[in-house]
């Protein structure tokens, strides 16, 4: 059974793709820096559970490497925080950065390492986001600077590991319906002046389908991904944002 590995599994996107690829029959390890949100993940489908934190180098080492064979890793953890460009911290700044590009960078190379070591022709699959294509979201200025990094970040993963046979392409979700949204909304919300339906509203709208985009809708793409009916795509950042933003 192929064995894949979802970062960041404990709730939201992350949940809904460990699930996905379960269903289809993978053997999932979900990961979470939120231990016991891990287990509640791994718990509804029979799968495992870890600890990781993804900014912590020598920990991603260690448990990709205590996995054994990996056919497939998902970067998913990721974090935000709703502020004008001019009040970002640095630390805020450098949170951001080290958990949503870095993370991903060492998640990368991680599971790189042991797919070459035992000669699998795997994939690694990165959760970017409609904000890694386009800066015209606002209060999200060190969000759109993490995603357009995890875009390029990808591209240049892709051509390096390609001589391994391993593929690697990402997905740009839009307004997806999670706790991070949640937050998020009630954010925009200040920021804006008005009310948290107002600015569900205003995305809804700005998404030519329609509705708000599920996290359902991102792991069925990430799931395709990971198959073979990709096996010819690698260095992609696929759109999955229901034409909210058309590229």
């Amino acid at each position: 059974m192929s064995v894949a590995v979802v970062t960041g599994a404990g709730s939201g996107i992350g949940r809904a793709i460990a699930t996905e690829l379960a269903g289809r029959g993978f053997s999932v390890v979900a990961t979470d820096v939120d231990t016991d949100a891990a287990r509640e993940t791994a718990a509804a489908f029979g799968g495992s559970a870890l600890r990781l934190d993804v900014t912590d180098a020598a920990s991603v080492a260690e448990v990709a490497a205590s996995i054994g064979d990996i056919d497939v890793w998902v970067s998913n953890a990721g974090i935000s925080k709703m502020q004008p460009f001019v009040d970002v911290s640095p630390a805020d700044l450098h949170r951001t950065l080290a958990v949503n590009l870095e993370g991903v960078f060492l998640c990368g190379q991680a599971a790189a390492r042991v797919m070459i070591d035992r000669e699998i022709r795997g994939v690694i699959v990165n959760v970017a986001s409609m904000a890694g294509k386009q800066g015209r979201v606002p209060y999200l200025a060190d969000y759109v600077a993490s995603k357009f990094g995890v875009v390029g970040l990808t591209q240049a993963m892709a051509f390096e590991l390609a001589p391994h046979g391993i593929r690697v392409n990402s997905v740009c979700p839009g307004y997806v319906a999670t706790p991070m949204q949640d937050r998020e909304l009630g954010w925009e919300a200040g920021l804006r002046g008005v009310s948290p339906d107002d600015v569900q509203q205003l995305w809804i709208d700005d998404t030519p389908l329609g509705r708000l985009e599920t996290p359902q809708d991102v792991a069925r793409a990430v799931a395709f991904l990971a198959g073979p009916d990709a096996g010819f795509i690698t260095g992609e950042a696929l759109a999955v944002n229901g034409g909210a933003f058309m590229d």
